[in-house]
């Protein structure tokens, strides 16, 4: 009877995600970079993780979902990936108490970030860079690319989607300095 409940209680059991940064941004100060608001593509914008069948239809992995706000968490590996590049630990994601620290303002427009049949994961991501306080922009981009899955499953899409974002910021950080 035990192995039957336990077997009832992994029927439908959901696996839940994190994307990962390179590590922490370093400690102390340095220049104050905010990053976000983070805006997302409406068929990203869900908890569950995405899938391109083609160029016009997706997939929704109703068993395999973010652990947490898919902007949020984009905000907060972008700005460690940004700490650990620019050399300051005085990075901040969206909302921010005040701008007072901040030098730049990265804000983000995720157009696409899912995987695809072909074993890869996708970017296309627009992004601003603002010096503060008076909101000059500084540097514009559209940053896209993509990445080979190292094998198959969830957990190897969302270390390649990790990876993607790390580019990204190498990218941003290219744009700041």
């Amino acid at each position: 009877m035990a192995v039957l409940l336990l077997a009832g209680c992994t029927a439908g059991s959901k696996s839940f995600y994190v994307l990962t940064a390179d590590g922490p941004a370093p400690s102390g100060g340095g220049t104050g970079i905010g990053v976000g608001p983070v805006t997302l593509a409406e068929y990203i914008d869900r908890p569950n993780l995405v899938i391109a069948n083609s160029p016009n239809q997706i997939a929704v992995a109703e068993d395999h979902r973010w652990a947490g706000d898919l902007s949020a968490s984009v905000a907060r590996i972008t700005a460690a990936n940004l700490g650990r590049r620019l050399h300051t630990g005085n990075v901040r994601s969206y909302p921010w108490s005040n701008d007072k620290e901040i030098s730049y303002q990265v804000t983000l427009d995720i157009r696409q970030l899912h995987g695809g049949e072909d074993g890869h994961a996708v970017i296309e991501a627009g992004w601003r860079a603002y010096a503060l306080p008076d909101r000059k922009l500084k540097a514009s981009r559209t940053f896209v690319d993509r990445e080979a899955l190292v094998s198959d499953g969830y957990p190897a899409l969302v270390a390649a989607q990790s990876r993607l974002l790390s580019r990204l910021a190498a990218d941003i950080a290219a744009g700041l300095k």
